[in-house]
């Protein structure tokens, strides 16, 4: 209930709207499971979930990466390294990770949904025996918004993982696919039967790709998505983020399509 203080080590900028934290958690451990978030307490504003983006096997960094959307995110934008913010966390559910060993492995995200994903991505890689084909789909709106672009093209290097990016609209210099993300899921090579998808972005990107994986055969208790979405207390206390029977930040963020059932596809629920 209480928020933690803990100074800030860096702030790194990653768009125009868009920043990462570096903080130092209490007594350098601040273990996590990728799809975890915590709420950041930007002191005399309030506080704000946001999922972690940092590697899950390093519990001496705490990393976030944060839109500017609000008066807590825009307060926060305002922090120094040797700063202190206030953490509560880590809460919720996480990216299946193990479960889905033995099989291939979609994973499908638009602008700052990247974000999320990247503890499950980095999660993988640490682990890449253990999984047959590992495809990262990712859209974004403009060559100019694509976050994290460095370790992108790090990832883009590997032959253990093949990476497919896109965007609404391209520059002069951009000589990828343009268009929407799920233009990009016929490229990707996967056996239905055997893949899990992790799919994380804008409720209408994750709708039109989860109905489009469905399409391609697989099956709804393989389909996870992110539904970090209304949270505000972080502990299922405020109702905020009730979803169908769910409370997102006690058995969320991360939910299967199996589990979400009608409510997913129920307009305003």
């Amino acid at each position: 209930m209480h928020p933690i203080p803990c100074r800030v080590r860096s702030v790194v900028r990653e768009l125009e709207d868009t920043f990462t934290l570096d903080i130092e958690p209490p007594e350098n451990d601040w273990g996590f499971a990728p799809g975890q978030f915590t709420m950041l307490y930007a002191f005399g504003v309030g506080e704000v979930p946001i999922s972690i983006s940092g590697d899950p096997n390093d519990p001496s960094r705490l990393v976030q990466t944060i839109r500017a959307v609000g008066p807590v995110t825009d307060a926060l934008t305002a922090v120094s390294p040797g700063d202190t913010i206030g953490v509560r966390g880590p809460f919720g559910s996480s990216w299946p990770t193990k479960a889905v060993e033995g099989g291939d492995l979609l994973i499908i995200t638009g602008g700052i949904g990247l974000a999320p994903l990247r503890p499950a991505i980095l999660e993988v890689l640490a682990n890449r025996d253990r999984y047959d084909n590992v495809t990262l789909l990712y859209g974004a709106r403009s060559p100019g918004e694509l976050l994290f672009a460095d370790e992108l093209q790090e990832w883009r290097g590997r032959f253990d993982l093949d990476v497919l990016i896109t965007v609404d609209h391209g520059d002069r210099v951009w000589r990828g696919p343009v268009g929407v993300v799920t233009s990009l899921i016929s490229r990707a090579s996967f056996d239905p039967e055997s893949t899990a998808a992790f799919v994380c972005g804008p409720e209408i990107m994750m709708r039109f790709t989860i109905q489009e994986l469905q399409r391609k055969g697989i099956t709804d208790d393989r389909l996870f998505a992110s539904m970090e979405r209304n949270m505000k207390c972080g502990i299922g206390l405020c109702g905020h983020c009730q979803f169908g029977r769910y409370f997102v930040c006690k058995e969320g963020p991360i939910l299967s399509c199996a589990q979400m059932s009608g409510a997913f596809w129920t307009r305003e629920v």
